[in-house]
This record gives C-alpha cells, sequence and structure tokens, in this order.
C-alpha cells in the first residue's frame, strides 16, 4: 500500500469512528433507561437540596440497602412482564420463603443453609406451580397470581401459627450467619447490596447474551412468530415464574435476615413496589421490552421517594396515596410508549 493509500485509510477509518461515536451515543441518550437515569438524577439533586441528610454515605447505603430487595425481586418481574406474563403474588412468596427458612432453622433444628436452601425451594415449587396453572392450564396470569397471593398469605400464617392457629405471627431467625445476607455489611457496603448488584449483571447477560434470554423476548414480542420459530414457548413463560419463584424467596431470606425474624406480615405490598419499578425502569406490559438494569434504576427511584418522606417528615398517608398516583403514572407511561411506537412502526 502506498503512502497516500495508507493516509487515506487512517482518514476513512477516523471518519468511521468519529461517525459511530455519536450513533452510540445518541442511541444510549434516546433509551428509555436512560431517561429514567436522568429522572432519578434530578430527583436526587432535588433531594440533597431539600435535606442536608440525604447525600450523607449511611442514608444512600440505606437506600441501597431498602431498595435491594425490591430489585431483586424486580428482576424476576421483568421477566415475566418481558415474556408476556403478570406477577402479582411476589409478596406472598416473600412471606413464604422468609417462613419456611425460619421455621425449619429454628423449629425443627435443621442446619441453617439447609433452611436456606428449603426456603428457596419452596419459592422454586411456588413458581413453578404458578408457572404450569398458566401455561398448561391456560388460567389468565392476572387471576392465577391473584389467587396465587392469597395461598402463599394462607401458607405464610399456617407456617407461623401451625394447624392449631395460634396468635403468634413471627419466627425468629437466629443464625448470624443467615441474617448476615439482609443484615451483613463488608466494610461500609450492605452484603445485601452487593447481592443485589451481583444479580442485577448475572440477569442482564443473561436476558442479552442468551438464547433462552432471547428467547423471553422473542416470546413477548409475538408469541405465533416465535412458536412457528421452534421456540417453546410455555416452557420460556415457565422458566419467568420458576426463576421469580426463587428471586421472591430470597429476597424473603433476606429480609427475614435483617429484622432477625419471619412475619407473616413480610412482603405485603411489595408486588405493587416491584410493578412500578419495572414499569418505571422502561418495560412494558405488553411483553417483549424490558431489561434488568432499567427495573434496578425504577426501584431506585421509588426508594428514594420513600426515603424523601421520611426526611422530609411527611405524613404516612400522603406517602401511601403517592406511591398510588406513581403506580398509576408509570402505567400511562406505558401505555403511552407503546401508542408512539406503534404511530412510528
Amino acid at each position: 500500500m502506498t503512502p497516500d493509500r495508507k493516509q487515506t485509510g487512517v482518514v476513512a477509518a477516523a471518519k468511521t469512528s468519529d461517525t459511530a461515536a455519536p450513533g452510540v451515543l445518541r442511541q444510549i441518550g434516546q433509551s428509555k433507561e436512560f431517561g429514567v437515569l436522568i429522572a432519578l438524577a434530578i430527583l436526587c439533586v432535588f433531594m440533597s437540596l431539600a435535606s442536608p441528610y440525604f447525600a450523607t454515605s449511611k442514608n444512600i447505603f440505606n437506600v441501597l440497602q431498602g431498595m435491594s430487595t425490591i430489585a431483586i425481586v424486580a428482576i424476576g418481574e421483568t421477566m415475566v412482564l418481558v415474556a408476556g406474563g403478570l406477577d402479582l403474588s411476589v409478596g406472598a412468596v416473600l412471606a413464604v420463603g422468609a417462613m419456611v427458612t425460619a421455621r425449619t432453622m429454628t423449629y425443627h433444628g435443621f442446619n441453617p443453609w439447609i433452611a436456606v436452601g428449603a426456603g428457596l425451594l419452596a419459592g422454586l415449587i411456588f413458581g413453578t406451580v404458578t408457572g404450569l396453572i398458566i401455561t398448561k392450564g391456560k388460567i389468565n396470569p392476572f387471576i392465577t397470581t391473584l389467587g396465587m397471593l392469597s395461598i402463599g398469605r394462607g401458607l405464610a400464617y399456617l407456617l407461623a401459627t401451625g394447624l392449631q392457629g395460634t396468635v403468634a405471627s413471627n419466627v425468629p431467625m437466629r443464625d448470624e450467619g443467615v441474617n448476615f445476607l439482609g443484615a451483613g455489611y463488608v466494610g461500609p457496603v450492605p452484603f445485601s447490596v452487593m447481592i443485589m448488584v451481583f444479580l442485577v449483571i448475572v440477569f442482564s447477560i443473561f436476558m442479552a447474551k442468551t438464547v433462552l434470554g432471547r428467547q423471553i423476548y422473542a416470546v413477548g414480542t409475538n408469541e405465533q412468530a416465535a412458536r412457528l420459530s421452534g421456540v417453546n414457548v410455555d416452557r420460556v413463560r415457565l422458566f419467568t415464574y420458576m426463576a421469580t419463584g426463587v428471586l421472591a424467596a430470597l429476597a424473603g431470606v433476606m429480609t427475614a435476615g435483617l429484622l432477625s425474624t419471619a412475619a407473616t406480615n413480610l412482603g405485603i405490598g411489595v408486588e405493587l413496589d416491584v410493578i412500578a419499578a419495572t414499569i418505571i425502569g422502561g418495560t412494558s406490559m405488553s411483553g417483549g421490552d424490558g431489561t434488568v438494569y432499567g427495573a434496578l434504576i425504577g426501584a431506585a427511584i421509588m426508594a428514594v421517594v420513600r426515603n424523601a418522606f421520611v426526611l422530609l417528615n411527611l405524613p404516612l398517608a400522603l406517602q401511601t396515596i403517592t406511591i398510588g398516583v406513581v403506580i398509576i403514572l408509570a402505567v400511562a407511561l406505558d401505555r403511552f410508549r407503546g401508542m408512539r411506537s406503534k404511530r412510528t412502526s
């Protein structure tokens, strides 16, 4: 190659690089997750100005610790929604996982980590049953998971009180190692936050890079086309409910570890926060669109909003109303995105 050709090649490569970089930046800037991240940043700046306590390291880690269980459950809910489903039972599964772990450890003398495995297995079984009813029984996910929510709550009470129906509703978690999952720290960082970050990275890679992850998107985008392409639609959907059950049970074990007790009221209302976090993070309720890291950002927004009410000393009633408004706005935003995408396609 002559010097002129070499120089021309270098110039061409430089031009390609110059045009590629803005293209990547433009793609990032137009993503739903980037817009949500900007909203989170604005919210954090506002809270930093409104309260001198918000930006302290202690409060930041408290917020992260508080959002960790919501974010972990939201990972599973994201997969369910992307595949075109819905799971309203995650709060009850969270309570069941915590109660099974505490009861087998405290009252039946199981090894603490075997008890944790039993709690996760309970979540897996719960998710499997839910998925089979939806995929094989062809029952609407909303109706199925609403029913499983009630069943899970009943199981949590049964595990806590026994068949005799005593008034006891709490079962202590007496192992420091298990409690470390929810209450422990590695330096200044809560261990639950480290678990959350690890799971977000793992499932983000899983959804983006694996065959099964891509099949989840395919099923949610066009179920009939995915079926004709050889995708086992029922198996893919069943997997999402199974994974969500395990993640919800893990969140339950972590929550019980943080409180050093498993209570029957664990996880009440969690399903609303989880669904709101996933939708705020860009996951579509109509399926086929959403990311795990988007759900993480959505969970962070929910956590900052709750923390704001505490720091600003606002009434609990107003906090509850605001969370309800946020959920409605999140669903409305999802509907607006869907209508806009149909117009542009």
